[in-house]
């Protein structure tokens, strides 16, 4: 990788800098497992739904697109959701007051909201940062390439709080960023454009880093200078397919001149 051909690095979170993709695949299983056990939904919910559906959207995306999958038509609910980890806030309010909904089974958002809850629980563990995102990281600290965050989590600031790496961060570009702003979800490149435009560099000058299929087809229909697919488990050809330009296994291999 010829650093000296781009600017700017724009990374998603889960998965490419942090491990939490495995705790994310964990809380999703355990949400999505009790709604089609609730509503007698076949076939199971497994791995390859993850990366499928749900790797990579926000969240609210992710359980519509899983229910489509099955043919299945959940209510939307009531605006609320969890508290956002660490941060003390409230729920959100929205287009329906009045209605609250709780983890749970019955509408799009209470099952949004199951997995959260089993996602900040098993978040409590710990999230040790991918070595090979930190020396990719350092890398760049020392050439002064800017980097930012770019993830659909709404708990993404916690995450790297939890990880020791905020401070490497310009520019943190998370699900509560998109909702104040009115940026859809990956795969739409919009997210990652806003981050590129905080960072003040045009996309053609900014690599995206991704590990998810919605995210590279995010960065690919974005015009961005070169979109790498990380392959923690959506797979090659998978990652080429949605737009990588190259895929690596492991971050080191990137560090480049």
């Amino acid at each position: 990788m010829d650093w000296q051909r781009y600017d700017v690095a724009l990374f998603d979170m889960d998965g490419v800098l942090t491990p939490t993709a495995r705790v994310h695949m964990q809380a999703w299983e355990a949400a999505f497992t009790a709604l089609f056990r609730a509503r007698g939904i076949t076939p199971p919910y497994g791995d390859d739904d993850y990366f499928r559906y749900v790797d990579g959207r926000p969240r609210y995306d992710a359980v519509r697109a899983v229910l489509a999958s099955r043919g299945v038509v959940l209510p939307e609910g009531g605006p609320a959701e969890a508290p956002v980890a660490g941060t003390g806030t409230e729920p959100v309010t929205g287009t329906e007051p009045g209605i609250v909904t709780e983890p749970g089974t019955d509408t799009v958002r209470s099952v949004g909201d199951a997995k959260n809850h089993h996602f900040l629980r098993l978040l409590g563990d710990g999230v040790p940062p991918y070595p090979d995102a930190v020396v990719l990281l350092d890398r760049l600290a020392a050439r002064g390439v800017p980097c930012a965050v770019v993830s659909s989590s709404r708990n993404a600031r916690a995450v790297l709080d939890a990880a020791h790496l905020t401070p490497r961060f310009r520019v943190v570009v998370d699900g509560v960023v998109a909702l104040r702003e009115g940026l859809p979800g990956k795969p739409s490149p919009a997210t990652f454009q806003h981050a590129a435009r905080l960072l003040g560099a045009p996309v053609d000058r900014a690599v995206v880093l991704e590990d998810a299929v919605s995210g590279v087809a995010a960065g690919a229909a974005g015009g961005f200078g070169a979109v790498v697919g990380v392959d923690r488990g959506a797979g090659v050809e998978a990652l080429r397919a949605a737009g990588a330009d190259v895929v690596v296994a492991d971050l080191t291999d990137l560090v480049g001149r």
